[in-house]
């Protein structure tokens, strides 16, 4: 087999030119999460796959968050009855180890989930950290967003103004650091509550009761939602994490449902 010949040129003109057109058309979104770790993914495979224009940022340079190891350094990963439905749906390969516990291979797992979001459409930005939100009229309308590496730059050496990508609505599904919660925290809109002690049966059903709203605008997520409300932690286990991301994903619906109706009547 014999490679076609191509210019590096040509290969660098490939990747910027499809990364501007997808930048273009992503500035406004109708909903931006924050986080692809295994909430964010799952709320965004859920919008897409329902025509729900989605953008993630990622400060890392990978997808999948903690949902690539179960705990630690162990790559097994555990979800109670009922999330294994999610594994089914997305056709991820699981045991059950007992009674409402069942087990899956995490790069499995994960990858299965990274692909769900991408065949629905999601578009991903990595290395782009929060630096802010866009806060009008009383409501968050999007994200300020920088490169992650622009923050290791020593402060005194560098000037890297951040950029506004806009939506209807954001979901902060950025694990324990709560990244837009905490942005409107520091402005006095909301009061967050910081994690409590591990208890893994009161936190997985708190987290997804509590998945929702906290300013108009802006849905929390996963474990964020655990740091917002001063839930108990959950340890290593992830069946919350995938149906907080649905549930937050159901009430983003009703939300752009809401707005599409009363944009009809005016």
């Amino acid at each position: 087999m014999v490679f076609r010949p191509v210019p590096e040129s040509e290969i660098t003109r490939a990747i910027a030119t499809s990364f501007i057109e997808m930048f273009n058309e992503f500035a406004l979104s109708d909903v931006i999460v924050v986080g692809a770790g295994p909430a964010g993914l799952m709320a965004s495979r859920e919008l897409a796959r329902r025509g729900v224009k989605v953008l993630v940022i990622e400060q890392n340079n990978y997808l999948g968050g903690g949902f690539w190891l179960g705990g630690y350094l162990m790559n097994p990963v555990t979800v109670r009855e009922p999330a294994q439905e999610i594994f089914d749906e997305l056709g991820v390969p699981y045991r059950k180890f007992s009674e409402g516990l069942y087990v899956a291979h995490g790069p499995h797992a994960c990858s299965k989930l990274i692909a769900a979001a991408c065949d629905a459409g999601v578009r991903f930005l990595n290395m782009t950290k929060l630096d802010d939100l866009i806060v009008r009229d009383g409501r968050v309308s999007g994200v300020v967003v920088n490169w992650t590496p622009v923050e290791a730059l020593p402060r005194q050496i560098t000037c890297v103004d951040p950029i506004a990508l806009e939506s209807k609505i954001v979901i902060d599904a950025s694990g324990h650091d709560a990244v837009a919660v905490r942005r409107l925290e520091a402005r006095g809109y909301v009061k967050t509550k910081g994690m409590g002690a591990m208890w893994v049966e009161r936190s997985e059903d708190a987290v997804v009761e509590h998945t929702g709203f906290v300013y108009p605008g802006l849905i929390v997520a996963g474990m964020a939602v655990v740091e917002t409300f001063g839930l108990p932690r959950m340890g290593p286990t992830f069946g919350a994490m995938l149906l907080s991301g649905k549930r937050a994903a159901e009430v983003a619906l009703r939300e752009l449902e809401a707005m599409e109706a009363k944009a009809v009547r005016t």
